[in-house]
């Protein structure tokens, strides 16, 4: 069990999250290679440049070859001048690739594991949100101690909480379902609010159990 801050209705306090089943070693260099994963994935890879060939100019010398002065230029396309083509330049091209899903599965745990140890983990319940107030949420996520950015993982759809923290700066919120290992990894601190945990803990769990079967 790991204990953790609590905000319940502008009450602090501490409760107990069950951390079974997340292993105990954090794996920097697995966690590094999915960062760039989800980075590389992420890039549109539309970055283009003409080579020679395509460039739009006259074959015709920019001049006659001798007596100008000049290096000897064959047309204005040529990459030794200003304006022409681009020798070895990107092109639109993929950049992504893809990781196995056990091996992403891992890259969550671990950050999971690793902000817990760091005290970067708090838990919200939501029922005081009847009805969005953005100050409401800045004094709940300031009671927690969450100082720099912050994450706010949800077990569903909660609009009132949503419209709460929408406008704070450095804070954003997910769905359990949806939160990877970059999404934790992008904010310094994680709130999880009502029984999120246990939702990404089920998630984590069942996906486990459906490989092993």
């Amino acid at each position: 069990m790991a204990q953790v801050r609590s905000w319940d209705d502008g009450k602090v306090g501490k409760v107990d999250l069950d951390d079974t089943g997340l292993g105990e070693k954090v794996k920097t260099r697995l966690l590094a290679q999915v960062v760039r994963m989800y980075e590389a994935n992420a890039r549109q890879g539309t970055h283009s440049t003409k080579t020679r060939g395509q460039m739009n100019y006259t074959g015709r010398k920019p001049y006659k070859q001798k007596g100008t002065g000049n290096a000897r230029r064959g047309d204005r396309a040529s990459p030794l001048i200003k304006g022409g083509g681009i020798t070895f330049g990107p092109h639109p091209r993929k950049h992504g690739f893809s990781i196995p899903r056990k091996a992403l599965r891992e890259a969550l745990r671990c950050v999971l594991i690793g902000k817990l140890r760091d005290g970067e983990v708090s838990v919200l319940k939501s029922g005081a949100f009847t009805e969005p107030s953005t100050q409401k949420a800045s004094g709940a996520l300031r009671d927690l101690e969450c100082e720099g950015s912050t994450l706010i993982v949800v077990p569903g759809e909660n609009v009132a909480l949503l419209k709460s923290v929408r406008n704070l700066p450095r804070t954003a919120i997910l769905r359990a379902s949806d939160v990877n290992a970059l999404n934790l990894l992008r904010h310094r601190n994680t709130v999880f609010a009502d029984d999120a945990w246990d939702v990404l803990k089920s998630r984590l769990a069942g996906a486990a159990a459906g490989a092993e079967a």
